[in-house]
């Protein structure tokens, strides 16, 4: 097996193309005493210094390349080392090219794990050990700490020496011979096979999730479309039923309304407040799923989930919640009866505007029925894109600590303002849900609606005031975005069918970044006077 890009570095490195795994050639045993090979599982490399440091942090870089990864799945030392019966074997100043490659060879076609003590001060090696074990971080109870630990240092599959995660890049994995791939199929063993189905990267960020949402599984998807529209086709059958609710993310509705007609399946839409409506629902339907925002899209409106979720239980169905605005850290939907949670992870997961995801979590049972369904759609995150929402992970509580105090005083600050009619925030006394969302939220996001006391041409002026935010369709990352949802989501409604919904011309969703409040603040009041 090549290592590509090493040979430019390391001249006396040539590993063959298609190298003989079965035994080391000759020439290896006679420099037994420049490396020391203890049986398959142990291999110890002598190296120049030179050779180990550039070699170890090329393969750090990448760990998906494989030929480097397998190389440093070696411990590699200049200091003696205690040969099988207890002695030492001498370091030597280089390996020759012959005896190099018949090591890593052999070392590549070792069954074990190399024993990170065997080199003493070599690199731990990067393997894949199976699932992420759960318990080893159990005693984290800090949300922040659980983001940064989580099913990384305290638990990846991954084994490696690096503080970070691997990108492994790969779309297939290989099986050593038929017996294997026979025992992963009748799973007598565990392995991956193909990349829509499985990748240690992604695994590390579904059991980091996992953690955070308190579930027992959790599936990673490309987007949180992709998220919602898988979960909907597995867990209501066709001909089935499904209850939603009126404020929602606008193409979540046009799923529900124009495709799932189409597999016979209805929907009855109520507003996120009424338990009377819902109860009617479900005497009068076979309902499988309540499925519905909580804070919800764009009012903000908050649904008892304690209470829908016993609801829906004596009828025998489902209740999934859509987090997304609430976040993992000040909203935890399973504790409170919600069977499953979702999120596009596009927004505060990732946060920093530049990945796309969405997740599912709750029993393994409820998600492995989804899982099905997703390895034959597709949809898969990328394990780059699984690498960049670990690294948002690890900040999230800092970021949402700072949106949630941003938020809620400018929410403050803009229902006070003469020139804003009024402010949509859960946070406010004067929001609907205001007693329910303190009790079931420990904070209440970084998105703040209100109206202008104006119309649409006034409320476009505020916005192209505003010199902090970007005019865009998201919300949750580092940087504040706003957006006026009548153009933005309904432009190509007429204002009637937009008002239908709730939608007028002088709405604004106001996502608040992490930039200091001040200097937000000071924005915001200008763009107001200039209206």
């Amino acid at each position: 097996m090549a290592a590509p890009t090493s040979h430019k570095l390391f001249s006396a490195l040539n590993c063959r193309s298609n190298p003989d795994f079965s035994a080391p050639p000759p020439s290896f045993n006679r420099r037994l005493n420049s490396a020391a090979f203890y049986g398959p599982s142990a291999l110890i490399l002598r190296f120049p210094p030179n050779f180990h440091r550039q070699l170890s942090t090329k393969a750090r870089r990448n760990c998906s390349n494989i030929g480097l990864a397998q190389i440093v799945a070696a411990s590699w030392s200049n200091a003696p080392a205690a040969d099988s019966s207890g002695g030492s074997v001498p370091a030597a100043s280089a390996v020759d090219a012959a005896a190099t490659s018949a090591a890593i060879s052999a070392e590549i076609a070792a069954d074990d794990n190399v024993s990170a003590g065997a080199g003493g001060n070599g690199a731990v090696p990067v393997q894949f050990s199976g699932s992420v074990d759960s318990s080893s971080y159990s005693f984290l109870k800090s949300d922040g700490s659980m983001a940064i630990h989580a099913a990384e240092r305290l638990g990846r599959g991954i084994v490696t020496d690096a503080i970070t995660t691997p990108v492994v890049n790969t779309s297939a994995y290989f099986f050593k011979k038929t017996a294997d791939l026979i025992d992963f199929k009748e799973k007598r063993q565990f392995s991956f096979e193909y990349g829509r189905y499985g990748n240690p990267t992604t695994i590390v960020l579904e059991e980091k999730l996992s953690a955070l949402e308190g579930a027992e599984s959790t599936l990673i998807m490309a987007s949180g479309m992709c998220a919602s529209t898988v979960l909907l086709m597995a867990l209501v059958p066709a001909g089935g039923h499904l209850v939603t609710t009126t404020d929602c993310y606008r193409k979540t509705r046009i799923f529900i309304e124009a495709v799932l007609p189409k597999m016979g399946i209805k929907a009855s839409v109520i507003d996120p407040a009424d338990v009377t409506a819902l109860e009617s629902a479900l005497e009068e339907n076979n309902v499988s799923l309540f499925f519905t925002e909580s804070p919800t899209n764009p009012f903000l409106r908050c649904v008892d989930i304690k209470l829908v979720s016993e609801i829906c239980h004596r009828k025998g169905a489902l209740v999934c919640i859509d987090g997304t605005f609430a976040t993992p850290l000040n909203q935890k939907a399973l504790a409170l009866g919600a069977d499953l949670v979702l999120h596009s992870a596009t927004k505060y997961i990732g946060g920093h505007n530049d990945v796309l995801g969405g997740y599912i979590s709750g029993p393994d049972k409820l998600v492995s029925q989804v899982r099905t369904l997703h390895h034959v759609l597709g949809g898969t995150l990328n394990p780059n894109a699984a690498y960049l929402f670990i690294r948002g992970l690890k900040t999230l509580h800092l970021r949402v600590q700072q949106q949630n105090s941003t938020a809620l005083r400018m929410a403050k600050i803009l229902e006070e303002h003469p020139k804003v009619k009024h402010v949509y925030y859960p946070g406010l006394p004067s929001h609907p849900e205001h007693q329910l969302a303190m009790r079931q939220m420990t904070g209440f996001g970084g998105v703040v609606s209100f109206e202008i006391d104006g119309d649409l041409i006034t409320t476009i002026k505020f916005v192209d005031a505003l010199k902090i935010p970007y005019i865009a369709p998201s919300f949750g990352g580092c940087e504040s975005i706003v957006d006026q949802p009548a153009i933005m989501s309904y432009w190509d409604l007429p204002q009637s069918e937009r008002a239908k919904y709730g939608i007028n011309d002088n709405l604004v969703r106001f996502s608040f970044g992490v930039e200091d409040f001040e200097d937000l603040k000071a924005d915001v009041l200008q763009a107001l006077e200039a209206i």
